[in-house]
């Protein structure tokens, strides 16, 4: 038997980069500076000599928050520093950061930060070309203005950023909130500063970066994919230790709390979104994630939770029962819902587009569902409903075999071709039995390999045998427990 404490172990054998050294340079340390370099090459290619890039970084944020920077911005330079601007000129393939001027008073209580004043300093550990004070931001975009034959197109970024556990359609949902709001309407950062390099220089013809970016982020280098596959380690871990402390009468948040507790303990710099804990009928609210009820004997209860490591993110759902044993109804339909998932698994090959693996999957289901008997009627119709609700889904003009994964949970980018070699992807269909309320969903992440894909969540229990065995195990929460850990 693995005792918890073995499966904390296996993570010491993962890269501890992303973990601040002391004495160290403000720079992060998971990537080289070439993999910035060759990402701003594809830009460059992209926006051609007669385009220039500009990308607003992340602000300062309000209160006792860490700074995170934005993710294209990070994608781009690796670089943690606020209100920085990156300017990338296609004609020259030049990348010019501009940066804030340096703050003695503080920096003598938060450490030393990149700014103008050691220039030399960013350059050599970030390979950016050239650094310049933010003020001079606006003398540069009006230096490409001399000549009024030849004044570059200007690329900036439309779609709001993504910073902390966000991604793009949650940024997007935050701006038709503020819109909507009558006594708020304010334009987003990026809306703003698109709007003010418009008014300050009309004689540009802005485009937009966003696509380019999205392009160039659906696929992910061999570091990246690394990336992925900690963050992915850590969250199975997580999930793993919230499967030993789970017992009737505790409650949702504990597991939370748990899960925290492992991603922390890895290097986690956030969540890579909100946890979503949620027991019995809980669980048919799709993103439920308040976490406090209390865990009932004969419920189960599912956990889809990751970390943000080092700017990359992970996305794994598992679903157990509260008393560490499956009923014999549960156990039919988590199993009949593990077969069918795993006929979706069987057919991802790279190469075939969504919708053929999508389609091909329907054949297995049919197969299977033909000499599926169940117990109860209302089972078989909420297969029977699924199947075809699956036939209709991958029959549409751009199914949805799941969404991809990167430096956001619901990653950036659009594409229903054949698979490719780095892209990495969830799947995540759902079961739903209206008569009893229940939900039914385990979630994979998938990286498209050169002949196949690899499974990057495959460790992580899923089997009813295997979950049974594991909370038999102790868990954190019963070792706290017995300590008399107590708040009263």
């Amino acid at each position: 038997m693995v005792q918890p404490i073995c499966c904390f172990a296996l993570c010491i054998l993962m890269s501890t980069s992303v973990l601040a050294q002391k004495g160290t340079v403000p720079f992060q340390e998971d990537f080289p500076p070439e993999e910035f370099s060759q990402r701003r090459d594809k830009v460059y290619d992209a926006i051609g000599e007669q385009g220039i890039a500009l990308l607003q970084g992340a602000a300062n944020p309000p209160g006792y928050i860490t700074f995170r920077q934005d993710n294209n911005f990070y994608y781009l330079s690796g670089v943690e520093t606020p209100h920085a601007y990156l300017l990338l000129d296609g004609a020259n393939r030049e990348a010019i950061l501009f940066l804030q001027h340096s703050n003695e008073a503080r920096e003598a209580f938060e450490g030393l930060q990149f700014s103008v004043e050691n220039a030399d300093l960013v350059t050599r550990e970030t390979g950016i070309d050239n650094v310049l004070g933010s003020e001079g931001l606006g003398e540069a975009l009006a230096d490409y203005l001399h000549d009024p034959g030849n004044v570059p197109a200007l690329y900036l970024q439309f779609s709001p950023a993504e910073n902390r556990a966000a991604s793009r359609d949650m940024a997007l949902r935050t701006m038709g909130d503020i819109a909507n709001d009558p006594w708020d309407g304010r334009p987003s950062r990026q809306s703003h500063f698109v709007n003010l390099v418009k008014t300050r220089f009309p004689r540009f013809e802005v485009k937009d970066l966003t696509p380019i970016l999205d392009n160039l982020r659906l696929i992910k280098s061999p570091l990246e994919i690394e990336m992925i596959r900690r963050a992915s380690r850590v969250s199975g871990l997580g999930l793993m230790e919230a499967m030993r402390s789970t017992k009737p009468g505790r409650f949702e948040y504990e597991l939370d709390a748990v899960c925290k507790l492992i991603f922390y303990r890895f290097g986690a710099q956030s969540d890579a979104y909100y946890s979503l804990v949620a027991t019995g009928k809980n669980a048919w609210i799709n993103h439920y994630n308040t976490k406090k009820s209390v865990m009932e004997d004969g419920e189960l209860v599912l956990m889809d939770y990751a970390p943000d490591i080092g700017y990359y993110v992970s996305d794994i759902t598992r679903m157990w029962p509260v008393n560490g044993k499956f009923s014999p109804s549960q156990r039919e339909i988590y199993q009949f819902y593990l077969d069918f998932h795993s006929a979706i698994l069987d057919c991802i090959k790279p190469g075939l587009t969504p919708k053929t693996i999508m389609l091909n999957a329907v054949k297995k289901m049919e197969k299977l569902l033909a000499n599926r008997k169940f117990s109860k009627s209302y089972y078989a119709d909420a297969a029977r409903k699924w199947v075809d609700d699956y036939r209709r889904n991958a029959e549409r003009r751009n199914p949805d075999l799941g969404h991809w994964v990167g430096m956001a949970v619901h990653d950036v980018g659009f594409d229903v071709g054949p698979l490719r070699p780095g892209m990495v992807f969830t799947v995540e269909p759902d079961v739903r039995v209206p008569e009893e309320k229940l939900f039914i969903s385990v979630e994979e992440i998938i990286v498209i390999t050169e002949d196949g894909y690899e499974n990057l969540s495959a460790f992580v229990p899923k089997e009813v045998d295997e979950i049974e065995a594991l909370m038999r195990e102790n868990g954190i929460l019963d070792r706290l427990e017995a300590g008399s850990v107590s708040t009263k």
